[in-house]
């Protein structure tokens, strides 16, 4: 089976992969990379294609798919950061003498 080749996936890996790579595609992520991207999250989350044979399934972990669409920083408000900011000046400024 060559590289790439997705028919060893189960109908929901694909369904999980098309809608993922559709979030991504709507963040302005290119088509190619989003596939790719898609691809990665449904293999982290089920362990790659199906497997026959007793005992060789897991519970998926769905950690990175709920880490998705969040953004480095972005949790906080500007006003916020800047509470912060000054907080920690002025900490810094009574410890200082």
């Amino acid at each position: 089976m060559p590289r790439g080749d997705k028919s060893s996936y189960t109908d929901k890996q694909k369904r999980q992969a098309e809608h993922i790579e559709e979030g991504y595609e709507d963040r302005g992520v290119s088509k190619k990379e989003a596939e790719s991207r898609a691809w990665a999250t449904v293999n982290k989350e089920s362990g790659g294609g199906k497997k026959s044979g007793s005992g060789r399934g897991h519970s998926e972990n769905h950690a990175s798919s709920r880490k998705g669409g969040r953004k480095s920083g972005a949790s906080r408000s500007s006003s916020d950061r800047s509470a912060a900011a000054k907080k920690g000046w002025e900490t810094r400024r009574k410890n200082k003498s």
